[in-house]
């Protein structure tokens, strides 16, 4: 007997963040190398729909699902750790949208499926990237990742020593 499909609602991050424009310019911070440790880390981005994802000395591993410049970037997203050949979680997929509002730039990002045991996790991991993001296209100093972190641990009740895996 065959059953009737259900409808399954899937938890997701998302963050609208308005930033200095020009939009090729947050396009820029987004997908090339050079730009994405001021933000990020260390990591590539293939310029293409298809094209390899590599991010965080390989922490993070996906293919560009929809590269629309300056506009949409899509990937999946493959949590590995060292040595790891396959990863131990579940693919998801990430999804950055600019739009252009005067001279501002809203940057929507969307991360989805998130599994309930990371939904803290990943809110405190976007909005800390943000942060950074923000920061470095506004021209301020340098900041590192860990003390951004800290701070806005708080906000989504996450004991950085703690962390699910």
């Amino acid at each position: 007997m065959n059953s009737k499909g259900e409808i399954v609602k899937i938890s997701a991050v998302r963050f609208e963040r308005t930033l200095p424009g020009p939009v090729e310019r947050v396009w820029d911070f987004l997908t090339r190398a050079d730009l994405l440790p001021a933000w990020y880390g260390n990591g590539t981005i293939e310029p293409r729909a298809g094209g390899s994802v590599t991010l965080m000395d390989g922490h993070i591993k996906g293919i560009v699902t929809q590269f629309q410049p300056p506009r949409l970037l899509a990937y999946t997203w493959n949590v590995f750790y060292p040595g790891e050949a396959v990863s131990q979680h579940s693919e998801t997929y990430l999804q950055f949208e600019l739009s252009v509002r005067g001279t501002d730039i809203v940057l929507v990002l969307t991360h989805f499926p998130i599994p309930p045991r990371f939904e803290k996790q990943t809110s405190l991991g976007w909005h800390t990237y943000l942060d950074l993001m923000d920061a470095a296209l506004r021209g301020r100093p340098a900041q590192e990742r860990g003390p951004v972190m800290q701070a806005n641990a708080a906000l989504y009740d996450v004991d950085l020593n703690n962390l699910q895996r």
